[in-house]
């Protein structure tokens, strides 16, 4: 397996040449510019290229493991992870009240990308981490707040979400884990929760799990859940009482300790209103989901190394005028056209990665309060799309990446299945993707009356418009017209429509971000030198061989779900 190289050079160009980061962060007010981005993003780089991206493939073949009842992780993980906190990258961009850093979001969702392409498993100790710190800031005690920020922002201690029953999945109103007060303030918390992540491991002196469960006098339904904070460990040192009932013996990630977590009467304490643990709990869900995407992305970029720099070494066949072989598979026209559909996807998602963080960033720190809601609406309707898009691509990605070497793509030696099994569970956890897409059509499609979406479409179209001449954005501007279409026909629609048409709209949805970002990176690369001139034939790639796509899915999002709803349900 060849080294992971960190995308910088594409991170240098998409600050100073497509996203405008200086000028946002004057916007902002942030002593922050390109230059010290790239130094941070630099540092991170020869981190994950260097210390993590060497344990990816052990920690795949050794797993953690339950010993005694706690949880091992693989050989290396735990000097990385100390490591890793020495350093201070779970405070990156956390806020400097609570001990962080307080650099732009940016940099931290970047920083995703490359943990999440160098070792999957690792990146998601932090991640969950980080998505419990926001949920306690947000909803918490003043008390639990101090208590508990500084070490999880410090990444000393580490976080993990229960929200998942074996009888309650997506559908939480079914769930059955009870909290009873103490009369101390505390409650009591018994229940088992399955697929915890991070529920249990050796890297932190702490784990604190976010646990929604029901208060004696909760109403039935999603309206009675409430959201506790159990430490592993209690305030006074000592051991609560949750325990690892098993690791889940599952498809990927072997290294991340995916629990099942029995709470018998831990000790833990509400965080936010009785009986409003949903909304608290959707606090750190929304943070995942992000990463989650993310996630998606960074294998697709890893995966795409390993493929091209395959492609350029291995000999096989011969060239199409038949006059020399065996040549360099990277001839083949089939090859390229593999690797091309993988990098289209890479470069724009992280474009729009970068476009997203920036808004979020405008949400928490714009000095207008016009302009911080503005933002915050746009991150709440991009979100679904990067979690299921991002994911949706990034394992096509593995796929068509483990192609490239063939029967070698399917053996452990060369690492290329393991991208694939585990870019699957992105694809999964955090909300299936079909649930995001449900959430796009049903919940963020009607923000404000439906102007959030327009104003979107809108900001795309003003760009559009400004790059006449650029292929990408004409085609772009066409499948733009499609999704306004399909936008009107959806709205109001039952439930049924909108089960039939989400998946598809969703797809439709990420291909014109994905345009969009393309037609602004093409539009500024106007020189002659190389990357410059690649990005230009990436985005007419993308405008002849993957936006195509558009009219199809249109196609299908106008068929309707009287056929999916017909036959019956003994036919199955």
């Amino acid at each position: 397996m060849q080294s992971y190289i960190p995308p910088i050079d594409d991170y240098r160009f998409l600050l100073t040449e497509v996203l405008g980061f200086d000028h946002a962060m004057a916007e902002l007010d942030k002593d922050v510019d390109v230059d010290l981005a790239i130094a941070v993003l630099e540092e991170a780089g020869k981190l994950c290229a260097e210390r993590l991206h060497p344990l990816n493939r052990e920690g795949d073949e050794q797993g953690s493991k339950l010993v005694n009842g706690s949880v091992v992780t693989p050989p290396g993980f735990v000097d990385a992870y100390r490591e890793f906190v020495a350093a201070g990258w779970p405070a990156l961009a956390a806020d400097t009240a609570q001990g962080g850093q307080g650099l732009p979001f940016i940099l931290q969702l970047w920083l995703d990308e490359m943990l999440s392409a160098a070792n999957l498993s690792f990146g998601l100790f932090p991640g969950l981490t980080r998505g419990a710190t926001e949920a306690i800031a947000a909803h918490a005690s003043e008390e639990l707040k101090a208590l508990y920020l500084p070490s999880l922002v410090s990444g000393e201690w580490t976080g993990a979400m229960a929200l998942t029953e074996s009888g309650a999945g997506t559908d939480l109103a079914l769930l059955k884990a009870k909290a009873e007060p103490k009369g101390d303030g505390s409650h009591a918390v018994t229940g088992q929760k399955i697929f915890i992540s991070s529920g249990d491991h050796d890297m932190a002196s702490n784990i604190i799990h976010l646990v929604l469960a029901r208060l004696p006098d909760a109403p039935p339904g999603v309206k009675g859940i409430s959201l506790f904070l159990v430490p592993k460990f209690l305030p006074d040192g000592a051991r609560n009482a949750m325990s690892v009932g098993a690791l889940e013996k599952k498809m990927g990630i072997h290294a991340q300790p995916t629990c099942v977590m029995n709470y018998d009467g831990a000790i833990g304490w509400l965080v936010g209103e009785p009986h409003r643990g949903l909304a608290a709990m959707f606090t750190m869900m929304n943070a995942e989901r992000l990463m989650v995407g993310i996630q998606g992305l960074g294998i697709a970029g890893a995966a795409y190394q390993q493929a091209a720099a395959y492609a350029k070494d291995r000999l096989q066949g011969r060239s199409a005028d038949g006059a020399r072989g065996p040549v360099p598979i990277i001839e083949h026209a089939d090859v390229r056209r593999m690797l091309l559909k993988v990098r289209a996807f890479v470069e724009a998602g992280r474009a729009l990665a970068g476009w997203t963080a920036l808004q979020l960033g405008r949400a928490h720190e714009h000095p207008d309060a016009g302009e911080r809601a503005k933002a915050d609406a746009l991150v709440a309707l991009l979100t679904p799309v990067l979690k299921a898009a991002f994911t949706d691509f990034g394992f096509e990605s593995a796929v068509e990446a483990q192609q490239v070497f063939g029967g070698h793509g399917y053996i452990r030696e060369w690492g290329m299945e393991q991208y694939v099994r585990d870019a699957r569970i992105a694809q999964i956890y955090e909300g299936t993707n079909g649930v995001q897409a449900m959430d796009l059509v049903g919940r963020k499609l009607p923000l404000a009356g439906g102007a959030v979406a327009v104003g979107f479409f809108d900001m795309i179209a003003a760009d559009l418009d400004a790059a006449p001449n650029l292929l990408v954005g004409q085609r772009t501007r066409d499948a733009l017209a499609l999704l306004r279409e399909a936008t009107v026909a959806l709205r109001g629609a039952g439930a049924d429509a909108v089960g039939a048409a989400a998946v598809d709209y969703l797809r439709l949805f990420a291909l014109v971000a994905f345009g969009w970002m393309w037609t602004r990176m093409a539009a500024v690369a106007t020189g002659d030198n190389p990357l410059h001139q690649a990005k230009r034939q990436m985005a007419d790639f993308f405008a002849l061989r993957i936006l195509p796509q558009a009219q199809g899915l249109a196609a299908v999002i106008g068929a309707g779900d009287a056929l999916l709803m017909a036959l019956p349900a003994d036919s199955f």
